[in-house]
């Protein structure tokens, strides 16, 4: 049912802070406006009601026996609007998260596990900020981060949730085309799927063989792409070999729609980690329980990196 009448709504709020300053120049002060849109506001509302609020003279002005009832109504309703609007916004603070990593952890990751978070807490209400660059975390508003990285960013606390593992995957298809191979050099005369412009934290092909002991030489074919997610679907889709990282592609793994074509693999120093600003983890209900979701879907073991 709608409700009327109803004055306009600007002028109850300044005909609020005039009727309490009983001044049309100390509430224009307060509100930031000229004290003519203030007299022009009180005005307006008078004109509707039909009836005067204030008695005016040269240099001052009192409230009517109907302003001061209906500034009083006026001042409550607002109070009882503020309240409430406070009431929300906390209510929003506390259940609401807002998660920034990059758009390949957070397809071939975060969202695959994100329907067993809104089961256990369907009161928190989950934002996914994706960011390539962990460079820009700085300029991103978020509560916690999911990032691979070396090095934490300065000022932010590191939780490993995974250390890093690398291996090379393809499509069962390229695999029964082209293979097998008797070990990792064969593959240089694959299609070689590459992270163009990759973050340096990112591991490349060149470094890949370098670390498992290959003599590094150009590849036959090389098809670079500026993301990971699309790397992988190229991969699925029979374009080439690409380097897997466990965790991000274990789920295609072991639906077979991707497959290990050698059994090399190359662990680093390197982890993906919970990135948390300060010195410890936010008391908020909302973020606390989040974490604490995710450290438990990690089967491995996590520790704080600590801060730099």
């Amino acid at each position: 049912m709608k409700i009327s009448p109803l004055p306009p709504l600007n002028s109850l709020v300044a005909f609020e802070s005039a009727a309490r300053h009983l001044s049309f120049t100390l509430a224009a002060e307060e509100l930031h406006v000229t004290q003519g849109a203030i007299s022009r506001q009180v005005r307006s509302l008078e004109d509707y009601l039909g009836k005067p609020l204030f008695e005016r003279a040269n240099r001052s002005v009192k409230l009517t026996a109907m302003g001061q009832r209906y500034a009083q109504a006026v001042r409550q309703s607002l109070h009882d609007i503020s309240a409430i609007t406070d009431e929300v916004r906390s209510w929003q603070g506390m259940h609401q998260i807002t998660v920034a990593t990059t758009s390949a952890m957070a397809s071939l990751w975060l969202l695959p596990k994100i329907a067993e978070f809104q089961r256990e807490h369907d009161n928190i209400e989950l934002r996914i900020v994706a960011t390539e660059q962990i460079r820009d975390l700085s300029r991103v508003e978020s509560d916690v981060a999911l990032f691979y990285c070396r090095t934490p960013p300065a000022h932010m606390r590191a939780t490993t949730l995974f250390h890093e593992e690398v291996f090379p995957v393809c499509s069962p298809g390229y695999l029964e085309r082209h293979g097998p191979f008797p070990g990792p050099e064969a593959l240089l005369d694959c299609t070689l799927l590459s992270l163009e412009d990759a973050d340096q934290d990112w591991m490349s092909w060149k470094q890949w063989f370098t670390e498992v002991g290959v003599v590094s030489r150009l590849p036959r074919r090389r098809l670079n792409i500026n993301s990971y997610s699309m790397l992988v679907q190229a991969a699925m889709m029979d374009q080439g070999v690409a380097l897997g990282w466990s965790q991000l592609v274990d789920d295609y793994l072991e639906r077979g729609q991707l497959v290990r074509p050698v059994e090399t693999v190359l662990r680093t120093e390197a982890r993906f980690c919970l990135l948390e600003r300060g010195e410890a983890p936010v008391a908020r209900r909302g973020v606390r329980a989040f974490r604490e979701w995710l450290l438990d879907t990690i089967p491995k073991e996590v520790g704080d990196l600590g801060l730099t």
